[in-house]
């Protein structure tokens, strides 16, 4: 179904989901304000931390089916996307899609080979991970080849510059005539606000605003993701590579310029205080497992943030109609959340989905 006139939108979060969402409805040709609790520029959204691996094959081993049915979308979405994002200005945002490795130490081969029947088990016959051995292994990842026996390979999955990306679409969302509102926290009670003002005059108000949500939504719980950036020359990688142990399972995805980020997949804590000492030096270790030479590698930054979830760790849209004080048409919202550590993974499959049902939503509403 498509829209017959231009319309108004607010989107309540500058996150992944909020800039993207405004980006395309901005290409329909809509009027879109864009409101962000803190700054614009400095996102503290999960998706700034993130390591952006769009990697349907790897989740869907912890998650359900859906996520991989969804990510594979994802994935056939983000090159579209990519270039028409990148037609607009130079330089290009990095997108690629080399595929994936998933190593392990001879120690821990039952960690992988466990990850590989767990692949056949969600996926059977779509299974199309295969095994490298260290002569494949070379051939791809030279600068890993040495430490390991053999890999397993996981085609067309990809991975891009989150935090360029994100830079992009405020650039496209601003170039395109679209409104951004930093330090504009939005609440919802029923009724959207902003700053003690009613949110009104809008065909539809996105609520983007992950853990920010999670007032009105408590729900709504925070998963810790901690990760570590470093530098270095002596070290190149075409692949994220993800390292399998019984403790803990990390993962280290190259980005331009020659730094890397490695993080731990997940922790189930609300906290959002600094990364400890022992988690640091996990991050350092399996770096130098992966290739000593990682030990004189200079660190960038350390961060830990919180992904939005829900119970069942999928993502949830919510279309919803509030009565408004004052008037007679209801106020139309839509609810977008609980991505989990799947936001690149989830989040073009999710913004085409709301794109298709908002002119149904939209009309049957008024």
């Amino acid at each position: 179904m498509l829209f017959d006139h231009s319309l108004s939108f607010a989107i309540a979060g500058a996150g992944l989901v909020g800039r993207l969402l405004a980006w395309r409805l901005l290409l329909l040709g809509h009027k879109v304000e864009l409101f962000e609790a803190g700054s614009l520029q400095h996102s503290k959204a999960a998706a700034h931390t993130a390591a952006a691996m769009i990697s349907p094959m790897s989740e869907v081993v912890v998650s359900e089916r859906s996520i991989y049915d969804q990510g594979m979308r994802s994935l056939e979405i983000w090159p579209r996307w990519m270039d028409e994002l990148n037609a607009a200005k130079a330089p290009q945002v990095l997108y690629t899609a080399p595929g994936s490795l998933v190593v392990a130490h001879p120690a821990d081969m039952a960690e992988l080979e466990q990850f590989y029947l767990d692949l056949n088990f969600h996926l059977g016959t779509d299974n199309t991970a295969r095994w490298l051995d260290r002569n494949e292994l070379h051939k791809r990842e030279p600068d890993i080849a040495g430490q390991f026996d053999r890999a397993l390979y996981l085609p067309g999955e990809a991975y891009l510059d989150n935090r360029h990306l994100l830079e992009r679409l405020l650039e496209e969302i601003v170039r395109l005539g679209g409104q951004c509102h930093a330090d504009s926290p939005v609440e919802f009670t029923p009724e959207a606000q902003c700053n003690g003002q009613p949110l009104r005059g809008f065909d539809c108000i996105f609520d983007c605003r992950g853990m920010g949500a999670r007032q009105n939504h408590p729900d709504i719980r925070g998963v810790r993701g901690e990760v570590l950036w470093v530098r270095t020359e002596e070290v190149n990688l075409r692949h994220p590579v993800r390292l399998m142990h019984p403790r803990y399972k990390l993962y280290i995805v190259p980005k331009p310029d020659h730094r890397f980020i490695i993080g731990a997949t997940e922790i189930e804590s609300q906290d959002r205080s600094p990364v400890s000492v022992q988690s640091m030096l996990e991050l350092c270790s399996a770096l130098y497992t992966l290739n000593p030479a990682f030990a004189e590698a200079r660190i960038l930054e350390l961060d830990a943030n919180l992904r939005p979830s829900l119970w069942h760790n999928l993502p949830q849209i919510e279309y919803i109609s509030v009565s408004v004080s004052g008037t007679e048409h209801p106020q139309n919202q839509v609810m977008i959340n609980g991505l989990y550590r799947h936001g690149y993974l989830l989040a073009p499959t999710l913004v085409e989905e709301v794109l298709e049902r908002l002119p149904e939503f939209t009309q049957s509403s008024n």
